[in-house]
């Protein structure tokens, strides 16, 4: 079996952004454990402006391009992902999914890591990839392991997070997990964050379960609230009454 993991870096933080750097690290089986294969990057000259808050996370620039690097497209990343796999894997994976068609790497399922360390160590202090390095005292190359934000780094951190995530969970449960919307028991963010769904106004609920660029785990739970609203009361019983 071979998991694919890859971390992408882009010209800003929507759906409208570019793909500017690829990092891939594949993982596979050795002896009874797992080990990590030499990451694989490129960089890839965006069409547009990278943004300012961009750029100040992975400070790649426009001077970092030349003339002749080639634009991201699916074709580009078919050429990437040419050598045969079984999963993909990422950090935080909706990110990279809302990039990556399934036709560019053939529909392969995938793993969170995000969601499966928060289903292995929900004690951890946080969940992003360098968090959850220093937690777990993973002893990593700093060659390859940083500048944090860059593809490649990043894609080696969250390759040694899923060999340590494979010694408590498996594939298989890690796959599902990610399928699964994950339960948020309060609204993750705006100005009804601590929330809890019960209390938040319907029309708030509906503009969430409307948006197409939302996280779906928020866009399911708000829906998932408003269909409960709605649904008809069950009738009681024959025979059976209130106490309360």
């Amino acid at each position: 079996m071979r998991l694919r993991v890859v971390d992408l870096e882009t010209t800003g933080g929507d759906r409208t952004a570019e793909i500017i750097e690829v990092g891939i690290v594949d993982v596979v089986p050795e002896g009874e454990g797992w080990r990590a294969l030499p990451p694989v990057t490129k960089l890839f000259r965006p069409r547009g402006e990278i943004s300012v808050h961009a750029m100040a996370v992975h400070h790649i620039t426009p001077d970092d391009f030349g003339p002749d690097d080639a634009h991201c497209d699916e074709y580009a990343l078919r050429e990437m992902f040419a050598e045969p796999a079984d999963v993909m894997v990422a950090h935080a994976a909706n990110f990279e999914r809302g990039f990556i068609a399934d036709t560019a790497h053939g529909g392969l399922p995938w793993i969170c890591t995000v969601r499966s360390a928060k289903a292995v160590w929900p004690q951890a202090p946080g969940h992003s990839n360098q968090v959850l390095r220093y937690w777990r005292q993973l002893r990593l190359d700093p060659a390859l392991a940083n500048p944090a934000h860059r593809a490649g780094p990043d894609a080696w951190v969250t390759a040694h997070l899923l060999m340590d995530l494979l010694k408590e969970a498996t594939v298989e449960q890690m796959i599902q997990w990610t399928r699964e919307p994950r339960r948020l028991n309060t609204i993750p963010f705006g100005k009804h964050r601590g929330s809890r769904w019960a209390d938040a106004p319907v029309d708030y609920l509906r503009w969430m379960a409307g948006q197409s660029d939302m996280d779906a785990d928020v866009v399911a739970a708000a829906r998932q609230e408003i269909e409960r609203r709605t649904a008809p009361a069950t009738a009681p019983l024959a025979g059976v009454t209130d106490a309360g």
